[in-house]
């Protein structure tokens, strides 16, 4: 009885969500991405596309979101909504998470990227431009998958801060007390690997077009780089997310090493307790910001 109620509630939604995207004027890049998408389709291999063009898509993107924090350091006005205003950036710094940034992503991610095409040919997933979902359908399976990412990473991440491991492996990823973007990857090889394990679950469950595994690459490298940005931007959209985590939240963890141990939500740091101290953080903070008003 409850599992017919539930479909029926789903099945509603969805078409709610279609009636409103039939309202929705057409989109003038729908054209032009699907010459693209064929273009891509006729001209190199499924092994390319899932390989190469994945290791594209993480590259360009991880960078691009990455620009904003870095030309942030040399904005005088930006200096305010950084929130450890004590730790600046330096070159050496950023210069050494690049180092190991290159060493990660073509040495570790890289051969686990190769998996992907093998992946998606014994799934079956489909690659053409026909079975390619809406855009609403791939927001919802990216929300799942930041679910599943966020519940895996929660338990590991905290895992990994155990006294007895926490200095072999995730010590690397705290060297940076004042976290920025560039740093969300900056990790040893292990914790890329085990860490990294919560980005695939979702998508070996969810994956019905190769086009989610670059959407689902996209909103997490979103997500990672500006809770990592190491600046708490007013109006900032990802805000407006229910249970968001934010650049706050995460900026917490690095500067105390203990705490806040989820990714993208506060669910799970709310159910056991971890951000008790984050919130009395918060309060402390507030009243000595209405002390000197």
């Amino acid at each position: 009885m409850a599992a017919n109620e539930s479909i029926s509630i789903f099945s509603s939604a969805s078409l709610a969500v279609e009636y409103v995207d039939s309202l929705l004027p057409e989109n003038p890049l729908q054209e032009p991405f699907k010459n693209a998408w064929n273009y891509m389709l006729n001209n190199y291999t499924k092994f390319q596309i899932a390989t190469w063009g994945s290791l594209i898509v993480h590259e360009v993107l991880y960078f691009l979101f990455c620009l904003p924090g870095f030309l942030f350091q040399f904005i005088p006005y930006m200096k305010k909504y950084k929130i450890q205003k004590d730790k600046p950036e330096t070159w050496e710094n950023q210069w050494k998470c690049f180092k190991v940034l290159l060493f990660n992503h073509f040495c570790i991610q890289l051969p686990l990227i190769c998996g992907t095409y093998y992946f998606t040919e014994y799934f079956s997933i489909p690659y053409d431009w026909e079975t390619m979902p809406r855009w609403y359908m791939l927001l919802a399976r990216c929300f799942g998958c930041a679910v599943i990412e966020d519940t895996w990473h929660y338990f590991l991440h905290r895992l990994l801060h155990h006294k007895r491991i926490y200095k072999y492996i995730h010590k690397i990823h705290h060297e940076f007390q004042a976290p920025f973007g560039m740093e969300a990857e900056y990790a040893h090889p292990l914790e890329t690997i085990i860490l990294g394990t919560g980005f695939f679950i979702g998508i070996m469950l969810l994956c019905d077009h190769v086009i989610l595994l670059w959407a689902w690459v996209t909103v997490r490298l979103i997500e990672t780089i500006d809770v990592h940005s190491g600046y708490d931007i007013p109006l900032n959209p990802l805000n407006l997310i229910p249970f968001y985590a934010g650049s706050r939240h995460h900026d917490f963890h690095h500067m105390n090493f203990i705490g806040n141990y989820a990714s993208t939500f506060t669910w799970w740091d709310r159910i056991f307790g971890t951000d008790s101290q984050f919130n009395a953080y918060n309060e402390k903070m507030k009243k000595v910001e209405k002390k000197t008003e």
